[in-house]
Formats: structure tokens, C-alpha cells, sequence
């Protein structure tokens, strides 16, 4: 794991009101692509959004800070933190047509409880009894959300445990690796990482050419492209806005206080992701999804507090 960053001044303040807002962001972002998974692929809309993102930070970059370099501080570790997000969102993204967005967000939001593993596995750190217990605790509760029986077990919950697993890496890695680069840079070189995703995994769908029944079983993941329309040149724009917002906030968040600070109020994104659920898709969870819901984010926060 990485070692420990240079000493440097935080701002809490404006930490906090980073990660609010764009969690705020992202949850939105996820409503829409939950909402738009019937009618575009995952691919097409990484290509889309962000050769419309891309272009936008360009701009905004060259006109606030024109002697900034495009290219980043350590091309390595950017690289290997985007291409860690870049899989995030699949694995998260892919089971949103098929599970609940709160469902998905509370176990997506196992984070804390890996950071903590990772400390311990990893770098040697010591694990306090409090926080085994949240391991624990957070373990049950995502056991009453799975259900892993043969009535109530859905296999797309398991996709936000692996998103949660990558994210907490790509975090510890902008807190430590990339903590100087500029969070801009960070934000693009994220969506140029969506574009090369997203083409390589087109291309390597057209050469398979999988049957007809395979892209209407699973048409986010291997559907054709879809002709875009106003409708759809909106829908992509306004993800396109999203993932700016978000992607740039969530780096200054974590680039400005330590991650068990930031990850407090990260948590947030629990409240927006169930709300968006109700608004969007009239989405109300059963008594025991709640209770492991509440389970996991009490776990998250003895976790992080340690």
C-alpha cells in the first residue's frame, strides 16, 4: 500500500462541503444512468459523456490556469488511480438495472470497513478491537441486504462490493500519491480513461458480435449504440456536467483532510441515493434492507473514527 503523505496544511471546511457536494453530484449522475440503462450501453456513455467533459475541463483549465501543464505530476499513479475508478463504475453502474439505487449505495458504502482491512493486512496498521467490531457488524449488515439463500439472493449486489473495494484503494491513493496533483487534472485524466475504456470495450464487443438474445439479455453491457437524439445529446450532457462536478469535488475532498474525515460525510450519499430511489423510482426498501443499511453506515462510522 502507499506510503504516508508529505505533511501538508488541510482545510476541513472546505473538505466537507467537497465531498457534500459531489456525492450530491454523483447519486444524481447514478439516478439518470439507472434510469437510462434501458436505452443506452455503459460504453456508449463513457465514450459520449466525457468527449463531452473532456473538452469543457480543457477549456475551463486553459482559461483559469493557462501556464498549467495538462499532463500530470506522477502520469503513473493518475493513471493507475483513474484506471481504478474506470472499473469502479462498471462494477457499480452494471448493477444498477438490476438491484435498488439504495441497496446498491449501502453496499457500495462498505468502504470504511475495507479502508480498515486494508490498514491491517497491508501496511501493518493496528486494529483496534472497536474496530473489528464494526468489520463485523458491517459484515451483517450486508448479509441482510444480500440474503444469500436461493430465494432472496441477487448476484448484481456483489458489483457494489467490488466498486466499494476499488474506490477505497483510488482514495487512499489520491490522499497519498496524488495529493499534489491538481484536482482538474486528476478529473480529466479520469474522463480520458472513460474514453479509452469505453472504445476498447466497444471494439472488442463488435469483434465478439454476440447474439441477438445475449444483447437483449444484457443490453447495457453488450447492447448495440444508440442513435442519439436531442433527448439523448441532453441526457449525455448533463451526465457529462455531473461527472465534472463530482469527479473534481471528490478530489479536493480527499486531497484537503484525511479520509476518515471525509468519508463522515461521504456517507451522505446514502441519504441522496434512497431519496433519489423514492422520487425517481418510487424505490421504498423492506424493514430488513433498512436495517442493514443502518448497520452498515453505524460500522462505517465506528470504523472511521478510529
Amino acid at each position: 500500500m502507499p506510503s504516508a503523505p508529505a505533511a501538508r496544511t488541510d482545510n476541513s471546511k472546505l473538505a466537507v462541503f467537497s465531498i457534500i457536494f459531489a456525492v450530491l453530484a454523483l447519486s444524481m449522475g447514478d439516478a439518470v444512468i439507472k434510469y437510462v440503462s434501458a436505452s443506452f450501453s455503459l460504453w456508449q456513455i463513457y465514450v459520449v459523456r466525457s468527449l463531452i467533459a473532456a473538452p469543457i475541463l480543457i477549456a475551463v483549465i486553459k482559461f483559469r490556469e493557462p501556464t498549467l501543464s495538462l499532463k500530470p505530476v506522477s502520469i503513473s499513479w493518475t493513471a493507475i488511480r483513474s484506471l481504478l475508478l474506470g472499473v469502479m463504475w462498471v462494477a457499480y453502474y452494471a448493477a444498477l438495472p438490476h438491484i435498488k439505487l439504495s441497496v446498491a449505495a449501502a453496499v457500495f458504502y462498505t468502504i470504511p470497513l475495507f479502508i480498515t482491512l486494508f490498514s491491517a493486512v497491508f501496511t501493518g496498521d493496528k486494529v483496534t478491537s472497536k474496530s473489528w467490531i464494526a468489520i463485523v457488524l458491517g459484515f451483517f449488515g450486508v448479509l441482510l441486504i444480500v440474503r444469500p439463500d436461493a430465494d432472496g439472493f441477487n448476484a448484481y449486489v456483489l458489483l457494489p462490493l467490488l466498486a466499494a473495494i476499488l474506490y477505497a484503494v483510488a482514495m487512499i491513493l489520491t490522499r497519498t500519491k496524488c495529493l499534489d496533483e491538481n484536482p482538474k487534472i486528476l478529473s480529466l485524466s479520469l474522463n480520458i480513461t472513460f474514453i479509452g475504456m469505453g472504445i476498447v470495450a466497444s471494439l472488442l464487443i463488435a469483434i465478439w458480435d454476440p447474439a441477438e438474445s445475449a444483447k437483449n439479455t444484457y443490453p447495457f453491457l453488450i447492447g448495440d449504440w444508440a442513435v442519439l437524439d436531442l433527448s439523448g445529446w441532453l441526457t449525455m450532457s448533463v451526465l457529462a456536467i455531473v461527472i465534472i462536478f463530482g469527479s473534481l469535488f471528490a478530489a479536493i475532498a480527499y486531497q484537503n483532510a484525511p479520509s476518515s474525515v471525509v468519508a463522515t460525510f461521504d456517507y451522505s450519499y446514502l441519504a441522496f441515493a434512497a431519496l433519489w430511489g423514492l422520487l425517481v423510482f418510487s424505490e421504498v426498501p423492506d424493514a430488513l434492507t433498512i436495517l442493514g443499511m443502518v448497520m452498515i453506515a453505524g460500522a462505517g462510522m465506528i470504523a472511521i473514527r478510529e
